[in-house]
């Protein structure tokens, strides 16, 4: 917890020290996406997310979960939610928030401290986000098979062996819930690291990038979780403010510059994050190249 708290520190100070005018541009560029992501989770499309919670329930009753417990009930329902929000903003997902990001990443590598590669805009760089960006998501999309296959097989096993079902089905849901919970969490921080990864180093990108990311956050994961807490926390803080202000009857002037002030709060939230995870990936790559070096020293020891 120490070494997170230090990183975040370290995140801030940055930060600051770069407001004016990187991090500030950079949350310029991620305005769209941002009104555009708290739109998506807004009560303004609960129809359309309701007709996909009732064909996702419907694929789940076929599938042979049972579909009428509180877990898959809820996972039904943020599922809906999450394919929702995906789809109506990929399109500024794969332009101001893939060039904010490249964006606050040069603005930390600018820094010599933090420099691994020549400074390059954030416009060169899109074709490398751009792939990585692509491939993180097929890898979100099958973190989320690969869990729902075992559930499937889980359940499935206790109904073909005619167990009892009320006995089986709590303890799987929760199992459920601790295995969904675990890899989805640490899928999307091999993402993100995996953007900063494919600005950050030269000739990475894409899988290379993910697999890269997934070698740095091997036996960190707790500093990692712990280190991106913060902002996941800030985010659902967001989005229930946008729905509290702006997601209500009635519209005026008044509720569309609070609106643009509260997307900028959650454009400003995804820059820190950014930041957050380039100094991940900077503790990472320390705490790596120290382990390598003592490792080295061993064998050299060993053959001596």
């Amino acid at each position: 917890m120490g070494k997170a708290m230090k990183i975040i520190r370290r995140s801030i100070h940055v930060f600051f020290k770069n407001y004016h005018p990187a991090a500030s541009a950079a949350a310029l560029l991620a305005l769209p996406y941002s009104v555009a992501a708290l739109l998506s989770h807004s009560s303004a499309i609960s129809p359309s997310s309701a007709a996909v919670s009732r064909r996702l329930h419907a694929v789940f009753e076929a599938s042979g979960f049972p579909a009428s417990s509180r877990f898959f009930s809820l996972l039904n329902l943020r599922l809906s939610q999450a394919a929702l929000a995906f789809a109506s903003t990929l399109p500024f997902s794969l332009t101001f928030l893939l060039l904010a990001k490249a964006h606050a990443i040069q603005a930390v590598n600018n820094n010599p401290p933090y420099r691994r590669r020549p400074p390059l805009s954030p416009l060169s760089l899109y074709s490398s986000l751009l792939s990585t960006y692509v491939f993180a998501a097929f890898a979100t999309l099958a973190a989320n098979a690969a869990i729902f296959s075992l559930l499937f097989l889980a359940f499935n096993t206790v109904e073909i062996l005619t167990l009892s079902p009320a006995n089986f089905t709590l303890a799987f849901s929760i199992l459920g819930i601790i295995l969904y919970s675990v890899l989805l969490t640490n899928t999307i921080i091999a993402c993100n690291m995996a953007i900063v990864i494919a600005c950050m180093e030269e000739r990475c990108s894409g899988c290379v990038a993910f697999l890269r990311a997934l070698v740095l956050i091997k036996g960190r994961a707790a500093t990692a979780i712990a280190v991106a807490l913060p902002a996941t926390l800030g985010r659902v803080a967001i989005e229930a403010l946008f729905r509290l202000r702006v997601a209500r009857p009635g519209f005026g002037a008044s509720t569309l510059c609070e609106g643009l002030l509260i997307g900028y709060m959650y454009s400003t939230l995804i820059v820190v994050d950014t930041v957050i995870t380039c100094m991940l990936y900077r503790s990472c790559v320390r705490s790596q190249s120290q382990y390598e070096g003592l490792e080295a020293e061993e064998k050299g020891a060993l053959h001596a």
